[in-house]
């Protein structure tokens, strides 16, 4: 048995167009995941930071993705914070693309990095050696521990000023594959809390894309509504989650209400998911 492609990870090596785009899955449920599976997204993006879901609930989820065709490869785990423990129980359970949430600095891009490495060549790797886990196919694939690096791809997750013009020095740090700029925390740490289309945000947004790919990185967002997404695109964005499952599913559920009662459901710029 091989490894499995890191579908994603292959996608932002070559810069696939069309970009691809995915959304995030926010209801915590397996159900639900399996089910945005068979939609059609490129990829989909499983939240711990603001969802209460926890390592095992992650590998239920993505369990139930495999049986869809967005699946392994294509999902991308948003870590809850910076933590070496974390990463190591999401990867043994078969994680291989980790969002790593407000990172600010290149040290903290350099720990989150070695998180995700066994210690190889002395690459500074902390990953723990587990023998069997679910990433390992409890044991079926031929030497993991020696191939297991290169399948997993890092994504930086810029949410400041401060980490904005740091992007240059985050890119560079070896083994950083992505850089995703999270327009929320962006707006609200730029003074402007929940209004990501201020023109502030916007510029911010532009300058930030423009940067990753200076320092020869992709880049990705997240937006609440398709203009926003096309524009993203339009600005050179390498991939994009327009919302979320659980901002699709009250969106049609006050659509359908909306239309019963014969009133206009207006569709709000600033959300993000």
């Amino acid at each position: 048995m091989n490894l499995p492609l890191n579908q994603f990870k292959t996608w932002m090596q070559e810069r696939r167009k069309p970009v691809p785009l995915g959304t995030w899955m926010m209801t915590a449920s397996a159900q639900v995941s399996e089910a945005m599976g068979f939609v059609g997204f490129d990829f989909l993006v499983l939240d711990m930071e603001h969802v209460p879901v926890d390592s095992a609930d992650a590998v239920t989820i993505m369990r139930a993705l495999e049986g869809t065709p967005t699946k392994g490869g294509q999902v991308v785990v948003r870590l809850p914070w910076n933590d070496p423990i974390i990463v190591k129980r999401l990867l043994d359970g078969g994680a291989t693309t980790l969002m790593f949430p407000f990172i600010q600095n290149a040290d903290e891009a350099r720990s989150a990095v070695a998180s995700t490495r066994y210690p190889l060549d002395g690459n500074g790797g902390t990953r723990g050696c587990a023998a069997v886990h679910r990433a390992s196919r409890y044991g079926a694939i031929p030497d993991y521990l020696k191939n297991a690096n290169d399948s997993v791809c890092t994504i930086m997750q810029i949410e400041t000023p401060e980490a904005l013009a740091r992007i240059p020095e985050i890119a560079a740090v070896e083994g950083v594959d992505v850089i995703f700029i999270g327009p929320g925390d962006l707006s609200a740490n730029m003074g402007h809390l929940g209004d990501i289309s201020s023109e502030d945000v916007r510029h911010a947004l532009k300058t930030g894309v423009e940067a990753a790919h200076a320092a020869g990185k992709p880049c990705g967002i997240v937006l609440g509504n398709p203009q926003m997404v096309r524009w993203a695109i339009e600005l050179g964005y390498d991939y994009v989650a327009i919302g979320s499952d659980m901002s699709m599913l009250l969106a049609r559920a006050k659509e359908q209400i909306a239309a019963v009662r014969g009133v206009e459901q207006q569709q709000t710029a600033g959300g993000v998911y």
